[in-house]
């Protein structure tokens, strides 16, 4: 299993010799041996290293989710770090002036929500605008390239959670989706994908043998992406999806719940491939901060037969119809419903708050059959 920059060095960097080489990444950055990119680049005798652009939680990943991250001076490499989770999220005319190639080497985890393939699809927008090329080092997506799910995201929510109309698991790798965006969204710029070597679709990144690297902090393990597609969404109510604790996006909870109550509920449901357990936690930080929140973990029982999406509605409905009175979904700065931006809808609240998300994910069928059939062209792996 080698993958995108294990090949990028083993084929010498080919045309890339005497370039200007701006590079996209983060601490996910390294080859099959755990070799940095940056250092990879950086030591090369005849690579010119000339920028690094962070994308969120900054290039060694010690910012927050949503934290505004600084541009700067990397201090290992004197090398000019562009911040692309700040003042501006697309790389600038003045950023590109040193480079003539950005190559991007970012981990994703197989969710639209996930930021860096948005990052990508910017950094595409400004290599087109300047003509400058553009490679990905392809990389695995964690949790399979076999399943698809959820709804295509709606015009009037577009955001930097959901920026193009693909689902919530979107079953492609980043060099795929690369593609995608260049032929059918627009991002027209000269692209080079440098794909894996023995990867296939069905395999998830815990069958790989590769060394996982937490892309940001929260992205814990193969069980945590799993469920993320589903429980990602209650970043948008005032629960707590475990953030501060050591178990974010399996923990979900808030100090009005009744843990055993609620996996007994949950589990009646028997939804395929999940099980609740009752527990309690305390947040560091985020929502609930220091108090103690009932909830349930929830545990992957068979993640070929688990949908993570119909996971995070089912258990939505389950608490909204339990407390009535204590659940809310949240509103942000701008006044919008964040869950309507994570959702790529503004009509799923209504359809959890009246108990129909079966309803939601039946009308979800269509929209998966036409990605599946626009994505094909693109996929490099079978």
């Amino acid at each position: 299993m080698k993958v995108g920059l294990d090949i990028f060095v083993e084929n010498g960097y080919k045309s890339f010799i005497g370039k200007r080489i701006g590079l996209v990444t983060n601490m996910t950055g390294v080859n099959s041996e755990l070799n940095s990119s940056i250092d990879l680049f950086y030591e090369h005798p005849n690579i010119h290293l000339t920028a690094l652009f962070a994308p969120e939680h900054g290039i060694r990943g010690d910012a927050k989710e949503g934290e505004k991250v600084a541009s700067t001076i990397d201090p290992y490499t004197n090398v000019p770090v562009y911040s692309l989770y700040g003042k501006s999220r697309k790389p600038t005319k003045e950023m590109l002036d040193s480079v003539d190639v950005i190559i991007f080497d970012l981990q994703d985890i197989g969710s639209r929500y996930y930021t860096f393939i948005y990052t990508m699809a910017y950094v595409m927008e400004a290599c087109m605008e300047n003509e400058k090329h553009f490679v990905v080092l392809d990389r695995p997506n964690p949790i399979s390239g076999n399943s698809v799910e959820g709804n295509l995201v709606e015009d009037d929510v577009r955001s930097f959670v959901g920026l193009l109309p693909i689902p919530n698991r979107h079953g492609m790798t980043v060099g795929e989706l690369a593609q995608l965006f260049k032929y059918e969204f627009d991002y027209n710029c000269e692209l080079t994908v440098v794909p894996m070597q023995g990867w296939s679709r069905h395999m998830y990144y815990d069958e790989t043998h590769l060394f996982w690297v937490p892309p940001t902090p929260n992205t814990t393990n193969i069980d945590m992406n799993i469920l993320y597609t589903g429980t990602c969404l209650v970043e948008g109510t005032n629960l707590s999806e475990g953030r501060g604790t050591t178990k974010p996006f399996e923990w979900i909870g808030a100090p009005y719940i009744d843990g055993q109550k609620l996996a007994k509920a949950f589990n009646q449901r028997n939804i395929t491939g999940v099980l609740a357990r009752p527990t309690s936690f305390i947040p560091t930080y985020q929502k609930h901060e220091g108090k103690v929140c009932g909830g349930i973990q929830l545990h992957v029982v068979d993640r070929y037969q688990l949908h993570s999406l119909e996971v995070g509605l089912y258990m939505l409905e389950v608490i909204a119809d339990m407390y009535p009175k204590s659940f809310q979904f949240l509103k942000n700065e701008n006044d919008r419903y964040f869950f309507d931006l994570l959702a790529g809808t503004k009509r799923l609240k209504r359809y959890i708050i009246e108990g129909r998300s079966s309803d939601f994910l039946k009308e979800c069928k269509d929209h998966l059959r036409s990605f599946n059939t626009l994505k094909e062209p693109y996929l490099l792996y079978k």
